[in-house]
């Protein structure tokens, strides 16, 4: 262990527990596997729940209860919390493409999969899907949704790299939003250069195999953005250990100097808009009057086939016996309201940014996307709040009260929207900027924040 690693020696054993019962994770992560996959398939075999149903009597709420109102919305907290470890240590996706990628054919990685864009490709296709079959509610889109990633996985790890998760590190649709909100996590595996260095300059000495299946060159990891947190490579050529950090580290001292611009992509259009879009769809009143005006315009019109749902449940959703229907014109005007959520959010909060850039001196492309991701913290805490909104609201369907529940949604989303301006202010000073500058920067950061908020706050509050 790395002289600079002994102030969190306690922190680092745990990463070496972690690398020396590899084999007990394994038989967790099929354990995990087998629960995933029950939870899918069963649900999808039998008869949908009735009135008199409750989470406890009936698999299909059960389930339901267990993947969106408890299992994705905490492990995007566990992200803030403990970086990637559910990548490293339970996903049992992660885990099956790993082991498909072992007695698959391992070919090479072709150039089109490492495309940087496809972490906000897939998770805008995946979320405006998951809308248009109603994935939350239903257990045959779940079986489609999530089932289809599954194999999806599977299937490129049967064909390319040998043990590596090839799947999780460039194709996963949620790979990139637990890469960004890791980003935050106070526990990283920190690389020591000079540890590094030392070990390869002695003679006769060889380093430990280490497999790092979602492809990180670790030598050169700065962050925790792509690492699973697996402890593979803890004690690595005594330079890799698990530590304590602060939390906003990565953001003011390692974003800036790699702008990534899929990443503020995937912030502020993604998160901050699509993602608010697809939750509020529903709730707006606006989305309801356009929606009536469209119906009146096409009977007077003699053009009602767009009202009819006609289409398939795994195309738009269509459950008659639950007086659940949607007809090509909902489906429609669906996807137009998600997109234009995420397009008019998208560029007032990109103007922001670019004000606050300007701000700093003379705008550079690097400093609007290094304060974009000082919106990590209010983007993800919406999504976050949205995906809590179903467990809040099973939760009273069983007789829960909650009445605390709004002021805990006012406290997350104030102190999501200080944190980003607490990061914000720290990146201004960073770069060195006067005060009166940062000032100006922050405020207009303060504007972008906003603009993200009041998705929020018209969903909980107005609507």
């Amino acid at each position: 262990m790395s002289r600079s690693a002994s102030p969190n020696l306690p922190v680092a054993r745990i990463g070496e527990w972690l690398r020396e019962h590899q084999q007990a994770i394994r038989r967790l992560q099929w354990a995990v596997v087998v629960f995933y996959v029950l939870l899918l398939v069963v649900p999808a075999l039998v008869p949908m729940p009735d009135r008199q149903s409750h989470i406890w009597s009936n698999v299909v709420l059960f389930a339901q209860f267990i993947f969106w109102g408890i299992w994705w919305p905490f492990v995007l907290l566990s992200m803030v919390l403990v970086g990637r470890s559910w990548c490293g240590l339970f996903c049992p996706e992660g885990a099956l493409a790993e082991a498909a990628s072992r007695f698959g054919l391992g070919r090479a990685t072709p150039g089109w999969i490492k495309w940087k864009g496809w972490p906000f490709t897939a998770f805008a296709c995946t979320t405006i899907y998951g809308q248009m079959v109603s994935v939350y509610q239903y257990p045959a889109p779940a079986l489609v949704v999530l089932g289809g990633s599954t194999l999806a996985a599977i299937a490129v790890g049967l064909r390319m790299g040998r043990g590596k998760r090839v799947w999780c590190r460039y194709l996963c649709p949620v790979s990139g939003v637990f890469g960004l909100l890791s980003k935050l996590a106070p526990l990283h595996y920190r690389v020591d250069q000079a540890a590094w260095r030392g070990w390869g300059s002695e003679a006769g000495r060889r380093a430990p195999a280490v497999n790092c299946a979602p492809l990180v060159p670790i030598r050169t990891m700065r962050g925790a953005s792509a690492c699973h947190m697996c402890g593979r490579c803890a004690g690595f050529k005594g330079a890799v250990a698990l530590e304590v950090r602060s939390p906003s580290r990565e953001i003011v001292e390692v974003a800036g100097a790699d702008p990534r611009p899929w990443e503020t992509v995937l912030i502020v259009f993604g998160l901050m808009g699509l993602a608010a879009g697809a939750f509020q769809w529903t709730a707006n009143p606006l989305y309801v009057m356009a929606k009536l005006a469209i119906a009146e315009w096409l009977i007077d019109h003699g053009a009602t086939m767009l009202m009819e749902p006609r289409w398939p449940w795994w195309i738009l959703t269509n459950y008659p016996d639950q007086s659940d229907m949607m007809s090509p014109l909902d489906g429609g005007l669906m996807i137009a309201y998600i997109l234009a959520t995420a397009l008019v959010t998208g560029l007032a909060v990109s103007a922001a940014l670019a004000v606050a850039a300007r701000s700093l001196g003379r705008f550079e492309t690097r400093k609007f996307h290094h304060l974009a991701q000082c919106l990590i913290p209010i983007a993800g805490g919406g999504v976050f709040l949205g995906l809590s909104a179903l467990t809040v609201t099973m939760l009273r369907a069983e007789g829960l009260a909650l009445d605390f529940v709004g002021v805990m949604r006012a406290c997350l989303l104030a102190g999501a929207a200080a944190w980003s301006l607490w990061l914000s202010w720290l990146v201004c000073r960073h770069y060195g900027a006067s005060l009166p500058r940062r000032i100006a920067s922050v405020a207009a950061v303060a504007c972008a924040v906003m603009v993200g908020t009041v998705n929020w706050i018209a969903l909980f509050w107005i609507w």
